[in-house]
């Protein structure tokens, strides 16, 4: 009997030094992930006196800012402040060293600036090595490649994380916990609610989110074109990446997410270059919708690279077909590890394709080919990665639901919102969600969202901490708490910074006071937020009146920009006002792309005022050419834009027509000398 206990306490005491070897010793704070947010947390909370820890499923640090991102989504500069604005200061002080510039001269790039006290482009290189200047700073421990169980990797007592588990058998202990990652996997792990995909509008009473196929205008394809593998005929199947099912009912939610693509530094620099190499298992029938639109004469086909220093660039997604792979991305989210590496490699392998394809495919236009060709990956970027990012761009996944969800409501300050803790200031910009086949046979893209918010807004200290009763101790300040389109202006690197700064400042602060984080007075918090330079708040221009005109309101038939067939690029907006119903349609004539909208209505045989609504301005057109066919006969006019309209303060008559049947208006920017507006028609019956 006394052996028998003598061997029972020799293994107690064996499973004791195991678990003991396997676990790191306790923190104040233990953070899971490597993105900046994660950086800048650390950062803040050693500051505070805190002891800290980076538990970190990448390798390199900085998540997408130090990723390929290095033409920051900064929107208004002054809404930055904290960490955030410190690396980007860093940033500066890189590049006014000579030693910098390599491949060009200071005075060379049009993007440095010397009375700025801060530098907003840089290459992806230069951002990861200030991630690690931090971390050697600060003396930040950082255990890389370790992966959550999120299965049995979370240990809770009494609504509180205890510690968490890695795959390799570690374990982290801490006070309080900070969930850093795009994907929210702690936060899931953890049991805090959260959602995936797109509400419904009448969720939280929007108007933007959900199925959007009536704004999807910008990165759509500028003229019809034919989804079928043989042209015209359905049966012989879809080209690659087009969904065969319906796109939904627009405001209606889903489960879709969207697009996901990688931000790719690519140079001109001969010395620096490598060429477009060509992926495993590469097809070119992948892109065949692609060469069916350059057959089209479609030209727009990357030329929006975005110059970064040493003649490189950061290449995101630019018109109807580029980077973002469509559809591709739905079940990322929830996806074990394992398919989560597929869906990135299938990422890879498509926009590598994509690179290769228009560098060497026969059918590409001489002269697209010609420009790609003098492009090629960087050779000193992601050097151990083949010279590919090695962050894909998550740009939405799990986002946490709080007892507060920042909305559309709130970023438009149609509410206030409570408990700043940092400014967003972008646009709610949703890429789009899913290609599909419309009511005419012809290939669209679906989800496209580009609409600024009017201004800097705060974003609330409630959306960054879960409902008390789920998780007492957890902060997340990257899968924070709103909807889809609210996130969209939200989920900015700089904003990560400034949220993951503010989060980290609140978990010490309920740690000194033996607290819940929800239980962080907005007194104790705001106070030293300001002190470390946090922007809070700016006051924003007072917000007219909305004037907006319901079109079952209005006089004659109406028919709304919504219903109208557009070709080429037009931005949605509703800036200006007044307008009709939702917003308006705006093309750049400085663009001299092929533009052109038609509305189609049946009339009654009679003589019509035919009424075109739009919101006037200085940068409008005073030439705007439009023609209206009924029967056999065909009308032309020429509006000017800056001008007030008369009729319910929105719309101008062109004139007084006979119109019988089958009616059509269109609207053209051939030759205008502004922005094109297109709101709606109507067409009021002369008595």
């Amino acid at each position: 009997m006394i052996r028998h206990c003598a061997l029972l306490a020799i293994m107690l005491a064996t499973c004791l030094t195991a678990r003991l070897s396997a676990a790191e010793p306790s923190h104040d704070v233990v953070i899971y992930g490597g993105t900046s947010a994660a950086i800048a947390a650390a950062v803040q909370a050693k500051r505070m006196g805190k002891s800290v820890i980076v538990v970190s499923p990448d390798k390199h640090l900085g998540g997408l800012t130090s990723g390929g991102l290095g033409w920051t989504d900064s929107g208004n500069k002054a809404a930055i402040g904290g960490i955030s604005r410190e690396f980007y200061q860093r940033v500066k002080k890189h590049y006014d060293q000579p030693s910098a510039w390599r491949q060009q001269k200071p005075e060379q790039y049009s993007r440095y600036r010397k009375d700025d006290d801060s530098m907003w482009v840089f290459e992806p290189h230069v951002a990861e090595q200030i991630f690690e200047d931090l971390v050697e700073e600060y003396k930040i421990p950082v255990v890389r490649d370790a992966w959550l169980d999120r299965e049995n990797g979370v240990e809770m007592k009494d609504g509180k994380i205890v510690s968490i588990k890695t795959l390799d058998g570690k374990t982290y202990a801490g006070k309080i916990f900070m969930d850093t990652t795009y994907e929210g996997d702690l936060m899931a792990a953890t049991g805090v609610s959260y959602f995936v995909g797109r509400e419904a509008n009448e969720v939280y009473d929007e108007t933007m989110d959900g199925v959007q196929t009536a704004r999807a205008r910008s990165h759509q394809f500028d003229y019809p074109v034919d989804p079928y593998v043989v042209k015209g005929d359905p049966s012989s199947g879809l080209l690659p990446k087009i969904s065969d099912k319906p796109p939904g009912v627009d405001g209606q939610g889903d489960k879709k997410l969207q697009a996901y693509c990688f931000r790719t530094c690519l140079t001109t620099a001969k010395d620096n270059q490598v060429p477009f190499p060509k992926p495993e298992g590469y097809d070119a029938n992948d892109y065949a919708l692609l060469g069916r639109y350059l057959a089209g004469g479609w030209k727009g086909v990357f030329n929006k690279f975005d110059p970064a220093p040493n003649q490189k660039t950061d290449v995101n997604n630019h018109g109807g077909f580029s980077f973002d792979n469509i559809g591709m991305n739905y079940d990322y989210p929830e996806a074990s590890y394992e398919r989560r590496q597929e869906i990135i490699k299938e990422h890879e392998n498509y926009q590598i394709g994509l690179l290769y394809f228009l560098a060497n495919d026969p059918s590409v236009p001489a002269d697209i080919q010609a420009r790609m060709q003098k492009w090629g990956l960087s050779k000193d970027e992601f050097v151990d990665n083949h010279n590919w990012p090695h962050q894909l761009y998550i740009r939405e996944a799990r986002r946490m639901v709080s007892d507060f969800v920042m909305s559309e409501q709130y970023l438009r300050a149609l509410k206030p919102t409570p408990e700043s803790v940092g400014l967003g200031s972008y646009n709610m910009d949703s890429h789009n969600t899913q290609r599909y086949v419309d009511k005419n046979g012809h290939v669209r893209n679906e989800g496209d969202i580009q609409v600024s918010p009017g201004g800097a807004y705060p974003i609330s200290y409630r959306s960054i901490v879960p409902k008390k009763q789920e998780c007492a101790n957890l902060l997340v300040p990257v899968c924070v708490s709103s909807s889809h389109i609210a996130y969209g202006s939200i989920r900015m690197e700089p904003v990560f910074m400034i949220l993951g700064q503010s989060a980290a400042t609140a978990a010490s602060l309920a740690i000194d006071g033996d607290k819940a984080v929800q239980d962080v007075t907005y007194d104790q918090l705001q106070p030293r937020l300001l002190a470390d330079g946090q922007v809070l708040e700016m006051k924003r221009k007072p917000k007219p009146s909305t004037v907006v005109l319901r079109a079952d309101s209005l006089p004659g038939i109406v028919v709304d920009d919504v219903d109208a067939e557009t070709v080429g690029t037009w931005a949605s907006s509703s800036v200006v006002q007044p307008y009709v119903n939702s917003g308006y349609l705006a093309y750049d004539a400085k663009t001299k792309a092929k533009a052109s909208i038609t509305y189609k209505t049946k009339l009654k045989p009679g003589k019509y005022d035919v009424r075109v609504s739009y919101s006037p301005n200085a940068n409008r057109a005073t030439n705007v050419a439009i023609t209206v066919s009924s029967g056999d006969k065909t009308y032309e006019a020429e509006l000017n834009q800056r001008e007030k309209p008369t009729h319910n303060k929105a719309f101008a008559s062109i004139g007084q027509y006979d119109l019988s049947g089958e009616t059509t208006l269109t609207i053209s920017g051939e030759g205008a000398n502004g922005y094109v507006i297109a709101d709606a028609v109507s067409f009021v019956p002369v008595k």
